[in-house]
């Protein structure tokens, strides 16, 4: 009995183990069964949102003709996917010094938050990668995604201090491929190392491959849309956009009632010789080239026919080829017809060196004519286009029928040359430019004249100093400044003037100094807003302080309201470095249009002079004399000498005095007169003073 208990024991505890191998193996492959359904479940789930990602993109690009926008919401998109914080888009451009593609930074940016990757922001919209170069640079060298694992430790990563700073530690890029051409690169940074992942690879190229067929199909339509409005021989704009833009500037001109612009009529002299001698490929060559070469007259960098101001908002000129031998050409933003006849001439003038046609040497000349509008003004001929009504306002075609007109005379009265369609405003132009001319060539010998009004003390009614003034004499007759002085700012020269009578006023002060050795005398110059741009301006009035050994505590600079108009800082920067030198300074005609108390107090002056218009009423009216006091108790307050112009009678000095001011100047005391009449003034001999 005990052998067989122990038999059924021994079975029972077999038995036993078998069931408990069976239960453990069962649970083992239900959790393998699990763990593999949830792996598939987790493939279907990241195929899942693979596929949205790829129809989200392919979605936004069927829907949008724009470029940028595509590129922003892909960026959105995968940054979304991924979880990473930086997404960035490249364009690739032709490198035309190397012959490659680089590529360029955009601002097409995806940022979970902006705060925190400044740096690598600020970095990377500063920098341009060739072939080979940093991670984009790769994306372009090979045409295929590259990874970068640690961006710190990676040697072609020029970007990695900033990207340090910023919390990045690694990242990849892949190409947008149109054809065998990479159209742009987009790169992706994480704030964690990470490996390289060739599934994740594979999915950017098939993105990459999507946004490629959307440049594709937009280069088309741009190609398309070019065709259109270009004309197929010399790629220039044709009648139809050049109409077009011709439209939009008469518009602008309607909202800004000042603003000038000009239509230019270029007809090639004699051109249908070329095409009879040397053929119709030839003619067509000659064609290209000189649209070529007036276009490169016009994108010179100066200011002749450019508008003042934001460099941003400046209108293109637009240069057109109607047909056969005919261009036309819209300039904007000019200041005076003149502007207009020195792009004419500079055309003529670019076209003067032969071009080699054929193996032969071909010299051109144009007949230009030139239609001027400034809105509501018009050319006589327009009654002959619209007797019904001459008041209407212009059109395109009145436009161009008219410079049109003006070249068909510009060719009967002997061809290369330019003719305005208004003969009055012809004459008006030549005598501009031959002013500006005759003004060159003072500039060149020297030929200015300085004047000296004297700056009295208002309390001791004595001469302070003196503020020096530059006279021109042209053909016997005095120009006045406010006639060439604008001329010489847009001509460049106008630095050399400014620094002439500054040298000649230093130079005469010398001399009054050993002639008149009590009360130091002080002398003031004006410095114009061009002058102010200049890096070299200090240096130079550093050179003539030491060359006539003139003390700098004795010199007050004048600048114009219209100065701070520009780059406010840098302004401010150049003040600065000269009132380092020991001079004074001053603003001059203030409160003339474009004051303000927000930058007044940043400026480093010393001297606030009120302009004569406000002075010019102090005999008149009460409200002149209660704005002359506000400007002298804002002046006091911020610590500015304050010194009033044009004082032209006793009314205006008693009231001045009696407000408290202390100095001024005028005619009620003198002109502006030659260093021998002002040494006479310092001598005592003031010339007698009207009551009144």
């Amino acid at each position: 009995m005990r052998v067989n208990r122990r038999a059924r024991d021994f079975a029972t505890d077999s038995e036993r183990d078998r069931l408990q191998t069976l239960v453990e193996q069962e649970r083992a492959a239900r959790r393998r069964a699990e763990t593999l359904a949830e792996t598939r479940l987790q493939d279907v789930y990241a195929k899942q949102q693979q596929i949205e990602l790829l129809n989200t993109i392919a979605s936004t690009a069927n829907q949008s003709d724009s470029i940028a926008h595509v590129l922003r919401a892909a960026l959105a998109a995968i940054g979304r996917y991924l979880d990473w914080p930086v997404g960035h888009a490249y364009l690739a451009r032709p490198n035309q010094h190397s012959g490659h593609s680089q590529l360029d930074p955009t601002g097409i940016w995806h940022l979970a938050s902006a705060e925190p990757f400044t740096a690598f922001r600020d970095s990377t919209e500063n920098t341009s990668f060739g072939p080979g170069e940093g991670l984009p640079g790769r994306v372009l060298d090979h045409g295929e995604p590259a990874w970068i694992e640690d961006l710190a430790a990676d040697d072609n990563f020029p970007r990695a201090p900033q990207a340090t700073a910023s919390g990045l530690r690694s990242g990849f890029a892949f190409p947008v491929m149109v054809g065998h051409e990479v159209a742009c690169v987009l790169e992706f940074f994480a704030t964690e190392p990470t490996t390289t992942d060739p599934d994740l690879l594979w999915l950017m190229w098939q993105i990459g491959v999507q946004l490629g067929r959307v440049i594709e199909r937009n280069r088309h339509e741009e190609r398309l849309l070019h065709n259109a409005s270009h004309d197929q021989l010399t790629g220039l704009p044709n009648r139809r956009l050049f109409h077009d833009r011709l439209a939009h500037a008469i518009a602008r001109a309607t909202r800004e009632p000042f603003n000038l612009f000009a239509v230019l009529f270029v007809d090639i002299d004699r051109f249908k010789v070329v095409n009879d001698s040397l053929g119709h490929p030839a003619g067509d060559e000659l064609l290209v080239r000189v649209g070529q070469r007036l276009l490169s007259a016009l994108r010179q960098n100066d200011t002749v026919s450019r508008p003042k101001g934001d460099e941003a908002n400046r209108p293109d000129d637009t240069l057109a080829r109607l047909g056969g031998d005919e261009f036309t050409i819209l300039l904007e933003g000019l200041n005076e017809p003149v502007d207009a006849l020195r792009v004419a001439e500079r055309l003529q003038a670019v076209l003067h060196e032969p071009f080699s046609i054929a193996g032969q040497d071909v010299y051109v000349t144009v007949s230009i004519g030139i239609a001027t509008r400034p809105y509501g003004h018009s050319c006589p001929a327009r009654e002959t286009v619209a007797p019904d009504d001459p008041a209407r306002p212009a059109t395109p075609d009145d436009l161009m029928r008219e410079a049109d007109m003006a070249m068909y005379r510009a060719k009967s009265l002997g061809k290369a040359r330019c003719e305005f369609c208004d003969p009055g405003m012809q004459t008006q132009a030549l005598q501009s430019l031959a002013l500006e001319t005759d003004l060159r060539h003072a500039v060149e010998r020297g030929d200015f004249r300085v004047h000296f009004q004297p700056i009295m003390s208002l309390g001791e009614d004595r001469i302070t100093g003196f503020e020096a003034l530059v006279r021109w004499e042209r053909n016997g007759e005095l120009v006045p400044p406010d006639h060439f002085i604008p001329i010489a700012e847009d001509t460049g020269q106008v630095h050399l003037i400014d620094m002439l009578v500054f040298y000649t006023a230093c130079r005469q002060l010398v001399q009054w100094n050993q002639d008149f050795p009590g009360a130091p005398l002080t002398i003031s110059t004006n410095l114009s807003a061009r002058q102010l741009t200049r890096p070299e301006l200090v240096d130079e009035v550093q050179t003539i302080l030491e060359g006539t050994g003139i003390p700098a505590a004795q010199v007050r600079l004048e600048i114009t309201e219209t100065a701070t108009l520009g780059n406010l800082d840098e302004l401010i920067e150049t003040l600065h470095r000269l009132k380092a030198l020991g001079v004074s300074l001053a603003m001059d005609d203030f409160g003339t249009g474009y004051s303000s108390l927000s930058y007044l107090h940043r400026l480093p002056l010393d001297i606030l002079k009120i302009d004569r218009s406000f002075v010019a009423g102090l005999d008149r009216d009460e409200y002149s004399q209660r704005l002359v006091q506000t400007v002298i108790h804002m002046a006091r307050n911020l610590g500015l000498e304050a010194v009033a112009e044009g004082v032209e009678s006793h009314t205006h000095a008693a009231t001045l005095r009696a407000l408290g001011c202390s100095l001024a100047q005028g005619y009620y005391y003198s002109p502006p007169v030659d260093a021998t009449q002002a040494t006479a003034l310092l001598g005592g001999k003031l010339p007698a003073r009207p009551a009144h």
